[in-house]
């Protein structure tokens, strides 16, 4: 008695939340690793021919899609679906899903955590506390209490920033060209140039596009107010990396703090290294216990309801 040949499911990480495998159950769910390289994935692809993909790290092209002929859906992971040729999917007639608002939390909270870091200067007094010295008649943190926070991008991880920042007593600006509404207590702006030039805290959480990759460079930091804090949990390529060091080692910026990066991961050696007034962490942001079950439950699901309707279709 023969029995049928599961559809093949290529997840491009090394595991995904028990909660998620549970609803896979009717798939043959293959692991790439976690630092898989696209040689990887492409051979893999080759060797399994799945129907869906769930992208957890790294990059699906259009070599990857060629591969696997039975591939119908390429769901992320996360929200970001950047690194998925979204051109190439669309002519193969491949589905690209994002688990919205799975990680939205998570990387709200560390949004605040590197702002907090920055103003408080809290990895710092940590280092001279374990040198042996107190600082105490000499530090003066940044009070926030008062002053203007500028979040560019009003998606559900923007909303959740600014909300802190108005319970945080900050005058909360916002970018989005399209927000039709903000949370109470948030002002939305026409452009841009406001931001910068009004805010004393600019955090970054908008998508990654052709427009706006380098939108943070030599120019629009100089309309930022002198000793302001940039802080980035969106995607690397909206800054220009080299105007942003010159920036932080000149004064111009007080601090900033980074959890995503030009390229990733971040080589060694980096002239950020060098930059005291530069908090990084290593695009963690998304990650936390929640945002885990959170991100995997939402991927299977967007592979199963695009499955469904495929069959409904066919």
């Amino acid at each position: 008695m023969s029995t049928q040949k599961k559809p093949a499911l290529l997840v491009t990480g090394n595991d995904l939340a028990p909660e998620a495998l549970a609803l896979l159950k009717d798939f043959d769910v293959s692991f790439a690793g976690k630092q898989c390289s696209e040689e990887t994935v492409l051979a893999m692809a080759k060797e399994k021919d799945p129907v869906a993909i769930i992208v957890r790290y790294g990059k699906i092209n259009a070599a990857i899609m060629d591969a696997a002929p039975s591939l119908k859906v390429i769901s992320k992971h996360g929200s970001g679906i950047d690194v998925i040729d979204q051109k190439a999917a669309a002519e193969r007639g491949i589905a690209v899903k994002a688990a919205v608002g799975a990680n939205a939390a998570a990387v709200a909270e560390h949004a605040w955590a590197l702002i907090l870091a920055c103003a408080k200067a809290v990895p710092h007094l940590d280092d001279r506390m374990r040198a042996g010295h107190w600082d105490k008649s000499t530090h003066k943190s940044i009070e926030l209490g008062g002053r203007t926070l500028g979040v560019v991008g009003l998606g559900e991880i923007g909303r959740r920033a600014a909300a802190v920042g108005v319970a945080f007593g900050m005058r909360v600006l916002a970018f989005d060209p399209y927000a039709k509404t903000a949370p109470d207590g948030v002002t939305l702006v026409p452009d841009l140039a406001r931001i910068y030039r009004e805010a004393d805290v600019v955090s970054l959480h908008c998508p990654l596009t052709d427009d706006n990759r380098g939108m943070i460079n030599r120019e629009t930091l100089a309309q930022f107010k002198d000793g302001a804090i940039l802080v980035n949990t969106a995607r690397g390529g909206l800054i220009d990396e080299p105007a942003l060091a010159e920036a932080l080692t000149n004064g111009k910026l007080h601090a900033a703090g980074l959890d995503s990066f030009a390229v990733e991961p971040m080589p060694v050696p980096h002239a950020f290294q060098e930059i005291p007034n530069l908090i990084l962490s290593p695009h963690i942001g998304g990650v936390s216990d929640a945002a885990y079950v959170n991100m995997g439950v939402g991927a299977a699901q967007n592979v199963l309801k695009v499955l469904e309707a495929a069959r409904a279709v066919a």
